[in-house]
């Protein structure tokens, strides 16, 4: 049976909905983050980079939610019900796929570890310099850059009801991790299309029964 070692708050959250959407059996392990938000050392014993999500399955340990999320589609997924068959829907499948890791997460990180300059766990006499070191980086860098990116999936999904295109597909699981960190974070602005495909994917049975499964969903540094 397929194994998914899933780490609360975390990427892990994907794998749950994709192993939903498939409607396949499979067992979960929760582990539960540190009180500094890693995780916690146990899942070193999974794999060397201790880190999740981890899915076992036919021998294999798969590691990275992109890889894992083709593993599955690739393996299970004999109807092509996660992934276009329209040559160019299947561009935007690829696109978004590594667009999500590759271009927005980082991003993302970014603004949460210049957060944390202004409070703890930096010396309370630190925290101002790095307050305003980290308020420089966001007006002068990062705040633009977020914008750019905002903007440009606003209109993406402005013309296509989902990621890839006209249907549901493993793209929208891969985008769903830094979509919440984006809204819930406060980086994205105004951005009515991208928060009706929140909603709408929040909705799709698959996604509820995940959650239910593997415990509520936020995002570790976001105002949730």
């Amino acid at each position: 049976m397929i194994t998914v070692h899933h780490l609360n708050q975390s990427r892990s959250q994907r794998i749950l909905w994709m192993l939903e959407e498939l409607h396949l059996d499979w067992r979960l392990v929760t582990y539960q983050r540190a009180a500094d938000m890693q995780a916690p050392a146990a899942l070193q014993k999974i794999h060397p980079l201790g880190k999740s999500p981890v899915l076992e399955d036919n021998g294999h340990i798969l590691a990275e939610s992109g890889a894992i999320l083709a593993y599955l589609q690739e393996t299970y997924d004999s109807g092509q019900q996660l992934r276009p068959t329209a040559p160019s829907e299947r561009l935007q499948y690829r696109f978004w796929m590594h667009y999500a890791e590759g271009s927005l997460m980082p991003l993302l990180t970014i603004k949460l570890v210049l957060s944390l300059l202004g409070r703890a766990p930096v010396p309370w006499v630190l925290r101002p310099a790095g307050k305003a070191l980290a308020g420089g980086v966001y007006k002068s860098w990062l705040g633009p850059q977020l914008a750019t990116h905002s903007q440009f999936i606003e209109h993406h999904l402005a013309q296509r009801p989902w990621f890839a295109g006209g249907a549901f597909s493993a793209a929208d699981i891969q985008m769903s991790f830094p979509v919440a960190a984006l809204l819930s974070r406060g980086a994205g602005g105004n951005l009515p299309h991208l928060q009706a495909w929140w909603r709408k994917a929040r909705q799709r049975p698959a996604w509820q029964s995940a959650v239910e499964r593997g415990g509520p969903f936020s995002i570790p540094g976001s105002p949730e």
